[in-house]
């Protein structure tokens, strides 16, 4: 099950910083290291159970609500964003809303 959960983290990675890849290493590091922490845990442990489960719980915040943004061609106040098929899009009214004058910040979606 860790093998399985290690590999759903890679993909997570992959999905969430397509395009990054400094930052897609630096989230390969940490998830490795992370691993490697409870590479002597019992498989049957409570312990290890719940670190495979906080692993998938990474794995779901990656894929569905971690968004990458880019600055478009040096404007301070357009972002491209790079949302795919799994992000998680919320019916928040709030968004739609836009700020105070003077706070406005445009987003162009991909």
């Amino acid at each position: 099950m860790a093998l399985a959960a290690y590999r759903h983290v890679l993909r997570a990675t992959r999905i969430a910083f397509q395009g990054d890849i400094a930052m897609m290493h630096a989230a390969r590091h940490q998830a490795r290291g992370g691993f490697e922490k409870g590479r002597s845990l019992d498989p049957a442990s409570k312990e290890a159970t719940g670190a495979i489960d906080h692993a998938e719980g990474v794995v779901e915040i990656l894929t569905k609500n971690i968004v990458q943004g880019q600055q478009v061609d040096g404007r301070s106040d357009t972002y491209k964003l790079n949302i795919h098929e799994q992000t998680e899009r919320g019916e928040n009214d709030t968004v739609k809303n836009p700020r105070a004058p003077g706070g406005k910040v445009k987003v162009a979606f991909n």
